[in-house]
Formats: C-alpha cells, structure tokens, sequence
C-alpha cells in the first residue's frame, strides 16, 4: 500500500503529514496550461474578446471539478499566469511600436515608461510582466471581458 502522498486519484494528488489536503495533480496542472497555451496562441488571429470569452468556457468547467481543493494558492498561481498569457497575446496583438506606445499612453501609463516598454526589445512573455503592461492591463480589465476567476475567494 502507497502513502497518501504519493497516489494520484481523479487528477488529484494529497499533501501533508497527519491532516492530508486536496492537491490538483502536477498531471492536471500540466494539461490545464497546455490547453490554455492552444486557446490563446499568439497568432490565432482573434480579438482578446473572443478569446476570453472560449477561455471562460473553459475555466467554468475546470474550477468546477478542480474549486474544491483544498490548496487554494495553486488556483491563484493559475490565474496570475493566466493573465500574464493574455496580456502577452495584447502585447503581440498591437504589433508596433507606435501603437504600442500609443495604447500603453492611452490606457494610464506615464510617457517616458510607455515609450521604454514601446521601444524594448524583449519579447512579449518577458513583457508581459513589466510594470506598463499591469498598469495598461490590470486584473480589473480582464475581469471585465469576462474572465472566469478559478479562485472562489
């Protein structure tokens, strides 16, 4: 007989000595993010909305059976990526560099910041990340597309 730690059942995996938590397994949580990467591929040629709208679909089905673990800070882990992906799919979207400047401006960010991230020479993950991007694209703006939490606060 294996130790509860070290068996998979459902997708799921158990951690902890004496009181035992849901985990989703590393499994789950591999298969998760490469069905994400299809969704939101870089060169998919779709609006962020529509996208976000085959996500949700998605992300309903999946925090239904993954919600009720018991490891809540895998699923805010997700989410955090999640959102860095989309923001990286807008970066690419916008394409150059004047209309990067142009929309990073528009959407709150000072002058001189937005024409640093406009005129870098990273690439759109390591971007993705860069204080511009979370002041031109914050939690709130995908939320407002419709972007299914995975985390039930």
């Amino acid at each position: 007989m294996a130790r509860p730690d070290k068996r998979k059942f459902l997708s799921f995996s158990f951690l902890g000595t004496g009181t035992v938590k849901r985990h989703i397994a590393a499994k789950a949580i591999a298969r998760f993010k490469q069905r994400v990467r299809k969704l939101t591929r870089r060169t998919r040629g779709v609006k962020v909305e529509t996208m976000v709208a085959q996500l949700s679909r998605y992300l309903r089905g999946w925090r239904g059976y993954f919600g009720f673990c018991q490891t809540p800070w895998v699923l805010r882990h997700l989410e955090g990526w999640l959102r860095r992906r989309l923001r990286a799919v807008v970066w690419k979207q916008w394409k150059r560099g004047k209309v990067r400047f142009a929309e990073l401006y528009k959407r709150g960010v000072r002058k001189d910041l937005a024409a640093q991230t406009a005129g870098s020479a990273h690439g759109p993950w390591r971007l993705s990340n860069s204080p511009a991007l979370n002041i031109a694209l914050p939690n709130a703006y995908f939320a407002s597309l419709g972007l299914t939490p995975l985390a039930v606060n």
